[in-house]
């Protein structure tokens, strides 16, 4: 399967010709642009959260402890909070998120089970809408589907290094499958993703529907 700096590489890759897509077609400023590359970039690297070696996991968490709060303080300052309220709270959601979070995904995780999968892939950008703050549901959904892109190619890029061309007949490995998939063996795990996707798409249409 493609290693780390494969998949950062690509989720770079698609985040700047999204982004320039943005700024020539769409007429997007530079603020959502650059955002938007950064979600990319950042999908194309979440389906190692699951990952057994601690450097992406590190990583991961480190950058996605970043961007979570970044994703929220339009919310925060929209709730009146003081400067020095709005500081706390966010140091607080990186804490949870960098070292709670963290634990805890290690913890409950197994690699390429339901975290690589097209199931996972559609929570990650719902996840993105619902947490991104814009008065316009479009914006919302742009930053959604950079991040479900971003996350894609990862599935796609497990997928094709489960081919072995060498010899002279191309040869599937043992993960070949494991990433772009509807379902795992575990019914539970496949139960309790699924049981967030429709949460999560539920909430999404209350949002887009009330534009």
């Amino acid at each position: 399967m493609a290693n780390f700096q494969g998949h950062l590489t690509a989720g770079v890759g698609l985040g700047v010709a999204y982004g320039a897509c943005g700024a020539l077609h769409l007429q997007m400023g530079w603020g959502p642009v650059f955002l938007g590359a950064g979600l990319t970039a950042l999908g194309g690297l979440l389906p190692d959260l699951d990952s057994d070696s601690g450097v992406p996991v590190r990583e991961l968490f480190n950058l996605s402890g970043a961007l979570v709060p970044v994703l929220l303080l339009p919310r925060l300052l929209a709730a009146q909070l003081t400067p020095d309220q709005v500081l706390v709270v966010l140091a607080g959601i990186y804490l949870v998120v960098r070292f709670g979070a963290a634990a805890l995904f290690q913890r409950l995780s197994v690699h390429r089970r339901m975290f690589h999968s097209v199931p996972a892939m559609l929570i990650a950008g719902l996840a993105v809408f619902l947490l991104y703050h814009n008065p316009d549901v479009h914006y919302r959904a742009y930053m959604a589907g950079r991040t479900m892109l971003g996350f894609l190619s990862h599935l796609v890029l497990d997928e094709l290094f489960a081919v072995d061309f060498m010899g002279l007949r191309p040869k599937l490995n043992r993960f070949a499958g494991s990433a772009l998939k509807l379902w795992s063996k575990s019914l539970v795990a496949t139960t309790v993703t699924y049981v967030m996707l429709v949460v999560l798409a539920g909430s999404a249409w209350v949002v887009w529907s009330g534009r």
